[in-house]
């Protein structure tokens, strides 16, 4: 473990009494920061996600663990602790532990906490300075918050299915769970928000968060723009909506990406296509003329960048100045120099994995004197359950022993 004082959220304990992605998400980077995580989990179950395989962590012998790559996304750095909140004895449990929390994250149904007596305006009575941050999939309020919310089904309600894929294909999902993603990146500002409001109030807050209304939000320019116009926009695959020429365009040898921000690099480009004419063309000249021309010109770039490959599309781009890039696999990622040199693989010691070691993405913030750190992978379930409860609650081992087997918490044998 790290000194505390040397990360910015040392001395911040998070009870985390959520499960899958958006709330696991917000926690792994709290706890990335430094702040104790501990990881409430139902005894002899679990995080949902451990079972959301394969690919598992494979032992010494090749067999797979209970340990899901999908679980070990987003849970590194934070204690197991497990306990049977559903019954009272368990919901006493937390009660006890949140005496000393700084943060609470739950992302239950609206209205489950309430019925275990651990909502915020009951949690709030024991300790004022409590931030609590509730993750749904609709709110706390408006007509939808009894739905229970899922990344796909947001992404289908919220609007950004309807922008994604081919024009003439189907509305597509992002590749990955970013209504989850993002909505635990907000969470992360909200509980950050707090904090220091609580420096200035002691007081701390209730943070009603929603995967529906991220969603919403980060509709960004496409959202604006059906709001100043009202026009719907349609599916354009990999093309920018205001931008042109700015997409996948076909090589020698395969596709790449130009990513033509301006006039200048428009000139530049068609310059290096060997078709300056198109540079002083008045369907062409300006960004807004290359808008509303976009179905003329992009035939005629397309005809012209099949010429070479698109490594040489892609070096004479770089020294013109003019963006352009390939489109990589997993592999080509995660084996760059670009990963290597920022640190985004890292490998964290882990007790089932037969290479001793597992793999993991690491945190994209880079601060100057307080850096995130990494000091533990994503626990096995119940692996701290004795020495947290022991240290916060001063439990003995006979009192451990007799919650277990009342199935009250989980131990790790």
């Amino acid at each position: 473990m790290s000194d505390p004082n040397s990360t910015a959220l040392g001395g911040i304990r998070v009870l985390d009494l959520s499960r899958i992605l958006a709330g696991p998400t917000a926690t792994q980077t709290l706890a990335d920061l430094g702040a104790e995580v501990i990881k409430i989990e139902r005894p002899g179950v679990g995080d949902d996600t451990r079972k959301w395989g394969p690919p598992f962590v494979l032992d010494a012998d090749g067999a797979e663990t209970t340990e899901s790559a999908y679980y070990l996304c987003a849970n590194r750095n934070k204690k197991s602790v497990a306990i049977n909140f559903a019954v009272p004895e368990g919901q006493d449990l937390i009660r006890q532990m949140v005496r000393d929390a700084d943060v609470l994250v739950e992302n239950l149904k609206t209205g489950d906490m309430a019925r275990y007596g651990l909502d915020y305006a009951t949690l709030s009575q024991l300790n004022p300075r409590l931030i609590y941050c509730s993750i749904t999939g609709f709110g706390q309020t408006g007509p939808n918050a009894h739905r229970a919310g899922y990344d796909f089904m947001i992404q289908g309600e919220a609007g950004i299915m309807s922008l994604t894929g081919s024009p003439d294909g189907p509305p597509t999902k992002v590749g990955v769970g970013i209504a989850d993603v993002m909505c635990g990146m907000y969470a992360v500002t909200g509980i950050l928000a707090a904090l220091q409001a609580r420096h200035k109030t002691g007081r701390g807050q209730h943070i009603d968060i929603c995967l529906y209304d991220t969603q919403v939000s980060w509709l960004i320019n496409q959202g604006v723009g059906y709001l100043t116009d009202g026009k719907v926009p349609p599916r354009r695959g990999n093309d920018h909506p205001t931008i042109v020429p700015y997409g996948t365009f076909p090589s020698a040898d395969g596709d790449f990406i130009l990513a033509v921000g301006n006039d200048g690099q428009y000139r530049r480009l068609v310059d290096l296509l060997g078709a300056p004419e198109l540079a002083d063309d008045p369907r062409f000249a300006l960004n807004a003329d290359r808008v509303r021309n976009r179905d003329v010109l992009v035939p005629i770039l397309t005809d012209l960048t099949r010429a070479q490959p698109s490594a040489f599309w892609i070096k004479e781009c770089e020294t013109r100045g003019i963006p352009a890039g390939p489109i990589n696999d997993l592999s080509q990622v995660f084996e760059g120099e670009q990963v290597a040199a920022r640190g985004m693989k890292i490998s964290l010691r882990h007790p089932l994995s037969g290479k001793d070691s597992v793999d993991l993405i690491g945190n994209p913030l880079k601060l100057s004197d307080t850096p995130v750190t990494y000091h533990s992978a994503p626990p096995v379930l119940a692996q701290d359950t004795a020495e947290t409860l022991k240290s916060i609650l001063n439990l003995n081992d006979t009192d451990l022993g007799q919650l277990a087997k009342d199935g009250i918490i989980g131990l790790n044998e």
